[in-house]
């Protein structure tokens, strides 16, 4: 008896083996179709915040020895 215990961990660890295979093989297109179209629609939307940022006119700086000085408190 103990002889066919230890032949059944074998076989369950065949059928164990099976359904994680058809598992893992499993046809996974339906979920990746969604996940590309969203990928799309952020790269589209990347794209067209890009250019907005882009082509405004950006304002010139200061250059530091002409900025007035930071006003401070005096202690007290």
């Amino acid at each position: 008896m103990a002889a066919l215990a230890w032949l059944l961990i074998p076989l369950f660890a065949v059928v164990g083996a099976a359904i994680w295979g058809s598992w893992a093989s499993r046809n996974k297109t339906i979920g990746d179709v969604a996940e590309l179209a969203g990928y799309a629609r952020f790269r589209d939307a990347m794209e067209r915040a890009h250019t907005t940022t882009s082509e405004a006119p950006r304002p010139e700086r200061e250059p530091a020895a002409t900025a007035a000085p930071a006003p401070t408190s005096a202690p007290g």
